[in-house]
């Protein structure tokens, strides 16, 4: 029997070819593009085509894969080189969720550490990626049940933006907490918020919960202090893409909800697997990305701000430590201070 999740796929690798949902189409269309090189990764992950940090780790070591079969190289340091350049090109795209990084470096890792001939490296490429992917399944699971006992029978959880199955490779984060309550026969409510600018709560987190039968109520982005003062919400659950020593940027809306919920005394958790840890930084450090103005002046192609007018648009914003209950990975439930102490001392 497949589990929650599991019906919303989000790539697929077969014979050497890598095919992608285009999240930008959704929820009215399901497009499968397929990508043949570096370059169509990157245009895929800067255009939103795929997002959410885990997935976008997992596509751009697929990125590397499909470097390493296209390569006309000869020799060990002309493919390794042809891998550098093209995990330069997708290194570029999006500064801000770690995940990214992770990928790319282990997949070099993996090649440089082979031994063997221009295939053997080649072959190592593909087997790497294909276990970064695996492992994200396996890994959102885990997750899924560390977290799962923070949610009491009838609860409502809110959440924002999209930390779901379409997030990752299959399952998701913040959602795979939500579904393994589920599976556990716990009966859940979700609040979606809208997420502007791009929606990914309206048209990526309903979508997936729909599919799954679980009940979300949609609400805009300024609705959450009403819910939450009319005792609407038990909890907050988001997912991360970056989680550095002094708090998490995820996406932009995520710090007024943790400031709402310290107000209303609802827990605020934060569920991510430990690829996204950066514990190494701080919020200094951290180059928080910007993105188009369009974004915000139009929803889709029709323009609903008028012409000349400024724009800011930031796609994230950093939560503070002090405002997270506790944080989710694979490896359990950690209040702030016991994940600093826990992966500071293994890393």
């Amino acid at each position: 029997m497949r589990g929650l999740g599991e019906r919303v796929r989000t790539l697929e690798w077969r014979d050497g070819r890598l095919r992608i949902l285009d999240q930008t189409r959704l929820p009215s269309e399901e497009v499968w593009l397929e990508l043949e090189s570096p370059e169509d990764v990157a245009e895929a992950i800067k255009a939103m085509r795929v997002r959410g940090a885990p997935l976008i780790g997992a596509v751009a070591a697929y990125g590397l894969a499909l470097a390493a079969l296209r390569s006309r190289a000869r020799d060990r340091e002309g493919l390794i080189s042809d891998l550098r350049r093209a995990a330069e090109i997708i290194r570029a795209t999006r500064p801000t969720a770690v995940n990214l990084f992770w990928a790319l470096k282990r997949v070099l890792n993996a090649v440089e550490k082979s031994l063997g001939d221009v295939e053997a490296l080649r072959r190592a490429a593909v087997k790497e990626a294909e276990e970064i992917a695996a492992e994200d399944v396996a890994l959102n699971r885990r997750i899924g049940q560390h977290g799962q006992v923070l949610i009491p029978d009838k609860a409502t959880v809110l959440t924002h933006c999209n930390a779901g199955a379409l997030a990752t490779v299959g399952y998701g984060t913040a959602l795979g907490v939500v579904r393994a309550a589920v599976e556990a026969g716990k009966t859940v409510k979700v609040i979606a918020t809208e997420t502007r600018p791009l929606l990914q709560g309206a048209r990526l987190t309903a979508y997936e919960l729909l599919k799954d039968g679980i009940p979300v109520t949609l609400i805009t982005d300024n609705m959450v202090g009403y819910v939450m003062a009319n005792g609407m919400v038990d909890l907050v659950v988001v997912g991360a893409d970056r989680i550095v020593r002094d708090g998490v940027f995820n996406k932009i809306g995520t710090y007024p909800i943790a400031i709402l919920a310290r107000e209303h005394e609802i827990p605020f958790y934060v569920a991510a697997p430990t690829s996204t840890l950066d514990l190494g930084r701080s919020s200094k450090d951290v180059i928080i990305e910007e993105r188009a103005p369009e974004e915000v002046t139009h929803i889709r192609s029709i323009r609903i701000a008028p012409e000349g007018v400024a724009v800011l648009n930031p796609a994230f914003d950093f939560t503070p430590m002090r405002y997270i209950t506790a944080i989710i990975t694979e490896d359990g439930v950690f209040k702030p201070e016991e994940l600093l102490e826990r992966y500071a001392r293994e890393g």
